[in-house]
């Protein structure tokens, strides 16, 4: 009896198993935004394209391991088991391959090169050398998060949707976001009900993030370099909020999220250039704020996700490199 109960159980999950590996897929037709704001934003311009600042239009399809993203004229296949990236031109019919070892290079190059842009202007605005012997310890900090049910609510995609809004505060330990100054992200999310289809593109995404770095929503690793080399707090804003959002109930189908960087309250009342009060916001937002910003609150980006249709069927074709496509070096 005990056989029988436990060969039946091991036929029940094997069939659950089956079902679970056949329902992972899941395809998506989205529209991002990624707006970035003062000089950051025109540092940031070197990197992206006129279409990814002013939106696009993308489908999105996933199954196991592999995901591929395509627009108009552009497509990117990653692949979380072989650990490459794939960027297809749909105009030239080519494409490139580059491995997570190379992307998490070009990542640390790109944010170096930042970093160097961002003293630069730091220079030319203050008229001194940062010094090279002399790094800023930056202090230890806290993270505190707050989620609020606004009982808004909408249809989005077809399904009934409720607002909720989740607030990240990023400070220095031991001390409130107005004497030290910080990072504040908003996230504004829309979630319909639970489509388990969906999480499987969430969960994607999360894998990738673990293994390669910051890329979500429209931001580019290498957008994402230049931000986290000019505010170093917004890596730990990012990891947070998208923890949060897997452990959101319900299927995120409209999200707006706001970063916003916060001077201290010695530094609003001075109403000089952040570079000169040191401490937690001054690497924040001394390079980005302009000397006559008199606002406590500067806004560094806006990332706008929305879900336009969901499908549950995945072909081969949707994940594969056209057969008429050469690698291009």
């Amino acid at each position: 009896m005990n056989r029988q109960f436990k060969a039946g159980t091991l036929a029940l999950s094997l069939v659950l198993l089956a079902t679970s590996v056949a329902q992972a897929e899941v395809k998506t037709r989205e529209r991002s935004q990624v707006k970035f704001e003062g000089m950051l934003g025109r540092v940031i311009g070197m990197f992206g394209s006129k279409a990814a600042k002013e939106g696009i239009t993308s489908s999105n399809a996933v199954k196991g391991d592999r995901k591929m993203t395509t627009t108009d004229t552009t497509g990117r296949i990653i692949d979380l088991g072989e650990e490459k990236v794939y960027d297809l031109d749909f105009k030239k019919k080519t494409y490139t391959v580059v491995t997570f070892a190379e992307l998490r290079q070009q990542i640390k190059d790109a944010q170096e090169r930042a970093q160097r842009e961002a003293d630069k202007a730091a220079k030319e605005e203050t008229g001194k050398d940062k010094p090279e012997t002399k790094q800023e310890k930056a202090p230890e900090v806290e993270v505190d998060f707050d989620v609020k049910e606004t009982g808004q609510k909408k249809s989005i995609a077809g399904y009934d949707a409720r607002e909720v809004v989740m607030t990240i505060t990023v400070r220095e330990k031991g001390k409130t976001l107005e004497d030290s100054g910080g990072l504040v992200v908003t996230s504004d999310v829309w979630l319909g009900p639970e489509v388990p289809a969906m999480k499987e593109l969430a969960d994607f995404e999360m894998r990738y993030w673990k293994a390669v770095a910051p890329e979500t929503a429209g931001v580019s690793p290498q957008q994402m370099a230049a931000v986290i080399a000019t505010y170093p707090l917004v890596k730990q804003g990012m990891d947070r909020l998208n923890r949060e959002k897997v452990n959101l109930k319900g299927t995120p189908l409209l999200t707006v999220t706001t970063f916003d960087a916060v001077k201290s309250a010695q530094e609003a009342a001075k109403e000089t250039e952040s570079s000169g009060s040191g401490g937690l916001s001054g690497m924040l937002a001394r390079k980005v704020i302009k000397k006559d910003e008199s606002k406590s609150r500067a806004t560094i980006l806006t990332l706008t996700g929305e879900t336009l249709e969901i499908a549950t069927t995945v072909s081969a074709a949707d994940l594969a490199i056209p057969p008429d496509f050469k690698q291009s070096k």
